[in-house]
């Protein structure tokens, strides 16, 4: 029964959420916001130490909490980490592919290792994840929620950044494909497109002057976004109210990607 003023439709009690890369930034918003809308969440990164200080700023939050400390990007890290969910009766119905890195060079200059690390990470971790997830929602018959993160690159280019906007494009495809498998299963596959975010991984942006006002100029919201404003695109999608949307991405940008 839902006992707070939140529509039947956007509300996440008896909801599981596994919110990879959500020990700061958009993913700890994340987890955040569906754990205030009523969701058992699981925060996830490769350090045990930051995952456990994200459990104790949720859990002071008074949210319904658990940890996981897993490589994303590592199959047998994935399939280990799920194996423990399942022992531990933990059955995800959400999950947000949120974990991803950056890395700014030149083409040119760009190496092999590197363009794989980043493809590895933003990419090919959402499908391994996302395998886990799904075999897992498919077997207990009730559907679920995937939420893929992808960003303005899924969309456009920027120069410097290619393994980037590769793997951000990839993300709004795989959703895609995800949807085009799993839709028969009631699973929803959707992605989410961050525009410009204060978080960490931009902060050398918002310190160059020069990019700085970049953004606000050519963003018809004049400003940079905050991590918390996803909160509620990541609520519908995870929610009943999205229960026939599938394969879909919704930008969250302020309006950048409606201009020239």
């Amino acid at each position: 029964m839902n006992t707070n003023n939140t529509s039947p439709l956007f509300d996440l009690h008896g909801h599981t959420a596994l919110i990879t890369g959500s020990t700061r930034g958009i993913g700890l918003a994340l987890a955040q916001g569906l754990g205030h809308a009523g969701a058992s969440v699981i925060v996830n990164s490769r350090q045990q130490s930051a995952v456990d200080e994200a459990v104790a700023k949720l859990t002071a939050l008074g949210i319904d909490v658990h940890g996981a400390a897993f490589d994303v990007a590592d199959e047998a890290s994935v399939e280990a980490a799920f194996e423990v969910f399942d022992k531990q009766a933990l059955g995800i119905d959400v999950l947000i592919n949120n974990a991803g890195i950056q890395h700014r060079q030149p083409m040119l200059e760009l190496g092999l290792g590197d363009w794989n690390r980043v493809i590895n990470t933003n990419l090919t971790a959402a499908f391994l994840v996302g395998r886990a997830a799904a075999k897992r929602m498919i077997a207990r018959g009730k559907g679920g929620k995937i939420i893929n993160i992808g960003s303005l690159t899924s969309e456009a280019a920027r120069a410097t950044v290619a393994p980037y906007t590769v793997a951000k494009g990839g993300i709004k495809m795989l959703s895609k494909a995800m949807a085009a498998e799993w839709a028969q299963f009631n699973i929803q596959a959707n992605s989410i497109g961050p525009g410009y975010i204060l978080t960490d991984m931009n902060q050398a942006l918002v310190n160059n002057p020069n990019f700085d006002a970049w953004v606000k100029a050519s963003n018809p919201a004049q400003r940079w976004g905050k991590p918390e404003e996803l909160v509620g695109t990541a609520i519908y999608l995870a929610s009943a109210a999205s229960n026939y949307v599938n394969g879909q991405i919704i930008y969250v940008d302020g309006g950048w990607l409606s201009v020239l």
